[in-house]
């Protein structure tokens, strides 16, 4: 029978480690450097492409101009932190937006603008405000079907004392809580005070809202009220627990 060869001694199996050590170490030193010239050398992964969605007012090419997209540099590099906070500074109707890197070639930009919930009249513009109470844009048209708000008289003691920003909340809360029915014929809110806030809807009918307190329980009420009668011209839930109808 052929001699076997013999097996390496201690020595042998040491230096046998020590060269696999070495070629692991050298062939992931060559993968870190091809993966770094790669992501930043290469013209492999750089910015060809911007695209973006979600616009409802706001153009592609404004947005895009703020958001001032490197194309042609690394797409690693593209600081989309940055980016996104440049975008919510200089463009206040965006309410949210999501810059993200599309490998190979493409930065996304998934921006949700703010709804405007209520106006307020500036001379013959008119300022948007959204759910949360901020004002976010002036505009020269009135959207369709956003209600107006009518903080009145102005030299009320309930402005003077809670603010026109605090009965702002008020009624922005008051609208956010409306059925739906409610909600769609609103024309204008109107506050003269803490407590007393009303609705102008559609077909000269008025609510009485009253504070803005028990806003759900109120709706279902109105909800209810404007089933029953719904040729009625005033539904007052300021009291949901005894509301009232009446024709006007």
């Amino acid at each position: 029978a052929p001699a076997r060869p013999p097996h390496p001694g201690p020595e042998g199996r040491r230096i046998g480690r020590r060269t696999l050590a070495l070629l692991i170490g050298l062939a992931a030193a060559l993968l870190t450097a091809f993966a770094v010239w790669a992501l930043y050398g290469s013209s492999w992964l750089r910015v060809e492409s911007v695209s973006t969605s979600g616009l409802r007012v706001l153009t592609r090419e404004e947005v895009e101009a703020v958001a001032a997209v490197p194309v042609g540099a690394p797409l690693i590099s593209v600081d989309t932190d940055a980016m996104e906070a440049r975008l919510g500074q200089k463009l206040p109707r965006i309410d949210r937006v999501d810059v993200v890197r599309s490998w190979p070639h493409g930065i996304r930009l998934k921006v949700t603008e703010r709804r405007p919930v209520l106006l307020l009249e500036k001379g013959a513009k008119f300022v948007e405000v959204d759910a949360t109470g901020a004002r976010f844009a002036t505009v020269d048209r009135a959207p369709k079907g956003v209600p107006v708000l009518e903080l009145a008289p102005a030299e009320s003691a309930s402005l003077r004392r809670f603010g026109g920003d605090r009965l702002l909340a008020e009624a922005v809360q008051v609208v956010g809580e409306l059925p739906e029915g409610a909600a769609k014929d609103t024309e204008a809110v109107r506050v003269t005070s803490y407590d007393a806030i009303s609705l102008r809807l559609t077909r000269d009918r008025v609510v009485t809202w009253g504070s803005s307190e028990d806003g759900p329980v109120k709706a279902r009420v109105l909800t209810a009220l404007m089933k029953a009668a719904p040729k009625a011209g005033h539904f007052d839930v300021s009291a949901p627990t005894a509301p009232a109808v009446s024709a006007s």
